[in-house]
């Protein structure tokens, strides 16, 4: 850096002294002799002083950038081995040069196996032409290409690594070492409505698999359903608000930690609570304050049977939503409820006949819209059944 400083300043007063010689061509011709010499030394100090020094800056800077290019040689290796999606350096024949881990995986093969061998032999008959027809045009200089081509695998269209259709994408590279241009190839598995989109006639289209979780959920939640119904046909002889106490039982452990059920009576509309069921492993002494509270007194539920609305909250904000206890404990603070489900119970005419509050607790799932579904339609069972004497 020192020697650059150096030839900066020297080139700097060189350039100055030119342009003193080029004013001198305003003097008289007895003056322009001198002049000349002084330009011809000006001229031999260039050639022999500042272009050797010069080569010798240049040679250095190639020198160092030479170092540094090897340096960072693993660290571009390292970086093309992790991407996360398949990259596969190709000749125009589509053999394969290299192959990252992710290109290793989707196509089922090692990184030394796959050195040497062409990648067509992975795909489908029909993906191999197109491919190696985009191969060459590439290759020629002719731009980069994209097209989707499909793996050769199961007869559901999925190959090693999981994927049926496949978007390439190709672009040309001139790599060190290299005679000819090779091409670099991205996969990208495509989703099933641009495979579907993309597939050549008279291929089967791939259906998307179900989601075995959501299918579990929803059949968890149908055997809900069914188990309420089932109990509120067994306590039939019973009273409304026994029916009501059993089918908060029903729900009480397997769908929340905390059931609370209140009774709307038909004349006054005054409101019952008959059931305040907590965890097992709970206090009971909770469960009894709870069952003590005023349900007038608390504004969800009072608004669940005045109006008809329900609520849904996930980690609610104000916590005397549901009241307070003797003592002025907050309802949702001493239950620790991270999420709640307040449902009125409506005849088809509109009358509520009383209100299901449902709690969770601690590290359990919230409640989701799907589990706000299934109760509002077990709520207007449990209304059929308490309307009928």
């Amino acid at each position: 850096m020192a020697e650059a400083d150096e030839y900066g300043v020297e080139l700097h007063d060189f350039r100055k002294r030119v342009e003193e010689l080029l004013a001198a061509r305003s003097l008289p011709d007895g003056a322009r002799p001198s002049t000349l010499d002084a330009a011809l030394v000006e001229l031999q100090y260039a050639a022999d002083v500042l272009w050797p020094r010069y080569e010798e800056l240049a040679a250095g800077r190639r020198k160092r950038k030479g170092s540094t290019d090897a340096r960072e040689l693993p660290l571009l290796r390292g970086v093309y081995q992790r991407m996360p999606f398949a990259v596969v350096l190709l000749d125009k024949e589509g053999v394969i040069r290299r192959v990252n881990f992710a290109a290793g995986q989707l196509f089922g093969m090692r990184s030394g196996y796959a050195t040497g061998r062409k990648l067509t032999g992975s795909l489908a008959h029909e993906s191999r032409a197109p491919l190696r027809s985009q191969l060459a045009a590439v290759a020629r200089g002719e731009g980069d290409r994209s097209l989707v081509v499909h793996v050769m695998g199961t007869p559901e269209g999925e190959g090693p690594g999981g994927a049926g259709a496949l978007r390439a994408t190709l672009t040309g590279l001139r790599t060190p070492g290299e005679p000819e241009t090779v091409v670099l190839a991205a996969f990208q598995p495509l989703d099933d409505g641009a495979a579907a989109a993309a597939a050549p006639g008279g291929r089967t289209e791939r259906r998307p698999r179900p989601d075995l979780a959501e299918v579990s959920r929803h059949a968890e939640l149908l055997d809900l359903v069914d188990d309420v119904a089932t109990v509120l046909f067994r306590s039939a002889a019973a009273g409304p608000q026994a029916r009501l106490a059993r089918a908060a039982e029903a729900l009480h452990g397997r769908f929340a930690d905390w059931v609370i059920a209140d009774y709307v009576h038909p004349g006054g509309r005054a409101l019952e609570r008959v059931a305040a069921l907590g965890p097992a492993d709970g206090d009971p002494a909770d469960a009894q304050l709870l069952a003590a509270q005023d349900p007038e007194a608390v504004p969800l539920i009072g608004e669940a049977a005045r109006a008809g609305a329900s609520a849904l909250q996930v980690r609610p904000e104000d916590v005397e939503a549901l009241g307070t206890l003797e003592g002025g404990t907050a309802v949702l603070a001493m239950t620790g409820a991270t999420s709640l489900l307040c449902v009125p119970l409506p005849l088809p005419s509109g009358t509520v006949r009383g209100v299901l509050t449902l709690l969770r607790c601690g590290p359990r799932r919230a409640f989701e819209l799907a589990e706000a579904g299934a109760l509002d339609r077990i709520s207007r069972h449990v209304a059929l059944a308490l309307h009928v004497s």
